[in-house]
């Protein structure tokens, strides 16, 4: 089936803007035509790289009829401003994760692609690689029975040794939960379904951290945000699950995700990578089995759930990464925070659909369905 392509838009040109430039040149449903930053040198560098795609000012992206999708790679903090803005000037919009920092931004993102008839995307879009798609068909197939429970465990020591820019991490709005739980909850969700109520506890361990990486090196952050968070889920369809993040702990030997069934397990890998091995034993005393992968999409894909918002927007078919799923997953976090203050449980105030799984046998960089 061909389809014209979107007319893509991309502000901010940082790091991670590199694998989106190079895997939506790999999509025949995307053309990125134009990229703005505010240093705007790294808008040079990317136009002079791709064929095709001009420097413009985020202005004039927005004001660009021809532009169908804009692709918010901006900070977090900006994501609300930047994305409004499109949402106004009649794009869709794919947000880097999370969708906003505040439940209040997130909501009226909503409230304004519904009005509008416009689409609203966000990352992580992990959960359609190779391994997370096995692992969902697995469980729809019924190989570990009906879903008991989850666990998820993102445990390290920081970013403040290694990353050029660290500060954000300690700051509100970041945290463990903040920067990696979008990953975890998005492959939990697309596994087992929406949450219905949580609770929670957090602890800050160390009030301070030295920075060593470069450029910062020798510089002391004050930490405002909770960096060991700990938090428990009711899913709606019964299951219960629990999910730990750290900046806090040195070393681990625990598993990413694993999923527990009435007549098995299952061991998900890690959902910051679209790939890994799918393991599952069934009954007692079963041995760990490696699955073969039956989907595609293992390879760092980053792109993918922007060009299935696209082929959305020429077939009229629901996006999987969808702005009803993202704000979910920015509800729960939130959520697990709330819990741990009041030290109660919280009733999610959100719900999504369980994303629709991508069907077996895509060619390549493709999502005709």
């Amino acid at each position: 089936m061909s389809l014209t392509p979107a007319n893509v838009g991309i502000i901010g040109c940082g790091n991670i803007s590199e694998i989106y430039f190079k895997n939506s040149q790999k999509f025949d449903i995307l053309n990125v035509a134009a990229c703005a930053d505010l240093i705007k040198e790294k808008a040079k560098a990317k136009a002079e790289k791709y064929e095709g795609v001009k420097v413009r000012s985020t202005k004039d992206i927005l004001d660009d009829p021809a532009i169908e999708i804009v692709l918010n790679i901006t900070t977090p903090e900006a994501h609300a401003e930047i994305s409004q803005a499109a949402l106004d000037a009649g794009k869709s919009v794919y947000n880097e994760k999370p969708l906003t920092i505040t439940r209040a931004d997130g909501r009226k993102l909503l409230q304004t692609a519904a009005q509008k008839k416009l689409r609203i995307g966000c990352a992580p879009d992990t959960f359609l690689g190779g391994s997370h798609q096995t692992c969902r068909k697995l469980i729809d197939d019924g190989w570990i029975g009906e879903p008991v429970g989850a666990t998820a465990f993102m445990l390290c020591h920081g970013h403040e040794s290694w990353h050029p820019d660290p500060e954000f991490y300690y700051k509100k709005g970041g945290g463990p939960m903040f920067d990696m739980g979008p990953y975890y909850l998005t492959a939990l969700v697309n596994l087992l379904g929406p949450v219905k109520r949580v609770t929670g506890a957090t602890k800050t361990t160390f009030p301070t951290r030295l920075i060593t990486s470069e450029p910062k090196y020798g510089t002391v952050i004050d930490v405002e945000t909770p960096t060991h968070v700990v938090g428990v889920m009711e899913f709606a369809n019964g299951a219960v699950g629990t999910i730990v993040t750290s900046f806090d702990v040195w070393a681990t030997r625990l598993p990413c995700i694993e999923i527990y069934g009435t007549e098995g397990s299952m061991s998900v890998p890690d959902p910051n990578g679209f790939g890994g091995s799918v393991l599952v034993t069934r009954g007692r005393g079963g041995e760990w089995k490696e699955i073969p992968l039956t989907h595609g999409y293992a390879d760092n894909s980053r792109a993918v759930g922007m060009a299935d918002l696209a082929y959305g927007l020429r077939t009229g078919r629901p996006h999987r990464a969808s702005g009803d799923l993202s704000y979910h997953v920015l509800d729960l976090m939130h959520a697990f925070h709330d819990a741990a203050d009041a030290s109660s449980y919280v009733d999610l105030e959100s719900t999504c659909e369980r994303p629709a799984p991508l069907p077996m046998g895509l060619v390549a960089w493709t999502l005709d369905e």
